[in-house]
């Protein structure tokens, strides 16, 4: 394995933003991804991981520390009975047509969320009614100190939320499906891109949604296009004016544009509703919002 430095994170984010790693590397293996967390063990140096790149601001300045992108066989999809095996590498969208060909059923919310199944594991990711929490198995976690497989229960899953932490890799997970006929999922799921289609700027460069339903009537974008964000600007980056918790690359964004935007939407939000938003993507990096 090859690891390599001062690689543009940008090019693996799906907002197109983001500095360097200093440290970049493709673990194909178990093996592999152990011995680079042992490589970074050594150096005390922080490890985190990058899937497809949505759900995922990099800061400007880059990353001081190990950027992983698990490949080969941790990005691998296999099915045996009603159980789907796959690497934490592996794309969702990979999954799910593995899973319909199968005639496997109970992924199809997964059709709206762009990235792979550990990261999916990492938030407790969910759509459309499902989540992770309702279809995982368990999930083995590989860290410094050793790899243990855990249950939804040990990991702690809650609304788009686990107990991981950097430096703790999701390397395969194992899914629980039932039977249901192809043509059904295939049905299931065109619609739910319809309704996504509709509803959210899926033509855009997004890294998805901004912050995590309130406690609240409304949901964030709807009270963010109350407050009159929808399209508000800062440097190259825009409040979509489609889905108003969505941040649009609309020329040239940076991730501080995108964080400026955060900010003056939380800011609004607290004013006007008394509400405090929390953001549900992941900061990597030296980012920060600023206290209400």
């Amino acid at each position: 394995m090859t690891i390599e430095e001062q690689v543009a994170l940008s090019r693996f984010t799906t907002l197109g933003t983001g500095g360097p790693a200093r440290w970049f590397a493709k673990p194909v293996s178990v093996e592999e991804l152990v011995e680079a967390l042992e490589w970074a063990s050594e150096r005390e140096i922080s490890v985190a991981v990058v899937g497809l790149g949505s759900n995922l601001l990099v800061a400007d300045e880059g990353v001081d520390g190990l950027v992983l992108k698990l490949a080969g066989e941790l990005a691998s999809v296999g099915v045996e009975g009603e159980m789907l095996r796959a690497g934490g590498g592996a794309p969702l969208a990979v999954c799910l047509h593995r899973a319909r060909s199968e005639g496997l059923g109970g992924l199809e919310f997964a059709c709206a969320i762009p990235g792979t199944t550990g990261g999916g594991v990492w938030m407790n990711a969910g759509a459309y009614g499902g989540d992770w929490a309702q279809i995982l198995v368990r999930a083995l976690v590989i860290d410094e100190h050793g790899q243990r497989w855990q249950t939804p229960e040990e990991l702690g899953l809650s609304y788009r939320h686990s107990e991981l932490r950097h430096g703790q890799v999701v390397s395969r997970v194992e899914f629980r499906l039932s039977p249901r006929p192809p043509e059904e999922i295939k049905v299931a799921v065109a619609e739910l891109q319809a309704l996504r289609k509709v509803a959210q700027p899926t033509n855009k460069r997004t890294f998805g949604s901004v912050f995590k339903k309130p406690d609240h009537e409304l949901s964030a974008g709807r009270m963010l296009e109350a407050c009159g964000l929808k399209g508000h600007r800062i440097g190259g980056a825009q409040i979509s004016p489609r889905h108003a918790n969505f941040i649009e690359n609309a020329d040239g964004a940076r991730a501080g544009d995108a964080v400026a935007l955060m900010a003056e939407a939380r800011r609004r939000a607290n004013e006007q509703y008394g509400v405090e938003l929390q953001h549900e993507v992941e900061f990597l990096g030296p980012l920060d919002l600023p206290p209400l």
